[in-house]
């Protein structure tokens, strides 16, 4: 949207040509959605305060002190990116279109998730069933729309990291790798959040990593330089990821240890959603399994459990998601988090280095 008036204001003064820079939109999009989320989050924790979230009944004793802290706090990171996006993003850019739609109906998805929840003060929610459905209405729609209007081969090869020269054009099979990359995403976003600040952080850090894929496989020049496909317009998803990670750490602000407010299925299942479709885009779905390698554990972990479970009535772990694991084993939460932040941190740098390791 501003880049429209100062596309306009250039006409009279020539210093405006500035806000055609992607990286310093970027660095706005950042400060913008970080200011908002800082600005509306004491607003939203006073009106949500009188809504607390239920607690798991069968989870660790200590999460029982939490009960009553106000939920559906991911709305506040959602509104944040809709408006830095807004403001600061080419919205001719239909790549923009699809990262921002999808992840506001994967929040819609996770708001009536909440509101269930909250209404009938009971964990359960939406039926699991119901929630896969509109995920994958979602998710199937959106890949349908990028494999139709996809212009160039590179959209719809899937590039392996490590290898220069190894691509495969996946074809017609790209919408069923967009489809599990979005929905496995979101849903394994949704089952790290279990501690305060536990998901949020590295939803910052590969979102930020993948604005830096956004960006040089966007830029002809780079790309080439780099090994990897040039997909012309990638590069505005820049904007976007700096959306993502001021409103994330704005949130942070409020959800760290002891959180004020709880992100909730609005927020996790949205930025789940986000940073899938975000890999998709930029054609890095392999390496967004490396960077989220606490979202993948997490999620492997309630998988392991559950079959562990019903094949042999044991337990691997003494609960799932791994987190619990650790907490009922004695580990205080703020150690469980950070230990998961550090390694997140190493396996974002290690996806990172796919960009000239190959």
């Amino acid at each position: 949207m501003l880049l429209y008036l100062a596309d306009y204001l250039v006409h009279f003064n020539s210093g405006f040509k500035v806000f055609q820079y992607l990286t310093l939109r970027a660095i706005l999009g950042v400060l913008t959605a970080l200011v908002i989320s800082l600005a509306v989050g004491p607003v939203m924790i006073r009106r949500l305060r009188s809504i607390g979230q239920p607690i798991r009944i069968d989870g660790p004793v200590s999460h029982f002190s939490k009960t009553g802290t106000p939920t559906m706090g991911g709305g506040l990171i959602l509104i944040a990116i809709s408006a830095a996006t807004l403001l600061w993003a080419d919205l001719s850019n239909r790549y923009i279109w699809v990262v921002l739609i999808v992840t506001l109906l994967f929040g819609g998805v996770g708001f009536v998730d909440d509101y269930k929840k909250l209404i009938h003060q009971n964990s359960r929610g939406l039926l699991s069933r119901h929630k896969y459905f509109w995920q994958s209405v979602i998710a199937l729609s959106a890949a349908l729309f990028l494999y139709s209007t996809a212009t160039v081969s590179a959209e719809t090869t899937l590039i392996v990291p490590f290898f220069k020269n190894v691509a495969v054009n996946l074809g017609c099979y790209y919408v069923l790798l967009t489809y599990f990359v979005v929905v496995g995403s979101s849903n394994a976003v949704n089952l790290t959040d279990g501690l305060d600040g536990l998901a949020v952080l590295p939803t910052v850090l590969v979102g930020g990593a993948l604005g830096i894929f956004a960006y040089v496989a966007g830029h002809a020049g780079f790309a080439h330089y780099l090994g990897i496909p040039y997909i012309p317009g990638v590069g505005e998803l820049v904007i976007f990821c700096g959306a993502l990670v001021g409103s994330g750490l704005g949130f942070l602000w409020f959800n760290t240890y002891p959180a004020q407010i709880f992100m909730g299925d609005v927020g996790a299942l949205a930025l789940g959603a986000a940073l899938g479709i975000l890999a998709v885009l930029v054609r890095q779905e392999l390496v967004l399994f490396i960077m989220g390698g606490v979202f993948v554990i997490e999620t492997v972990s309630v998988i392991l459990q559950v079959l562990s479970y019903k094949l042999t009535g044991r337990r691997i772990f003494r609960m799932a998601p791994l987190h619990h694991h650790f907490e009922i084993k004695g580990w205080p939460e703020p150690r469980v988090i950070v230990r998961f932040w550090i390694i997140t941190v190493i396996l974002v740098l290690i996806g990172l280095a796919t960009l000239k390791i190959r």
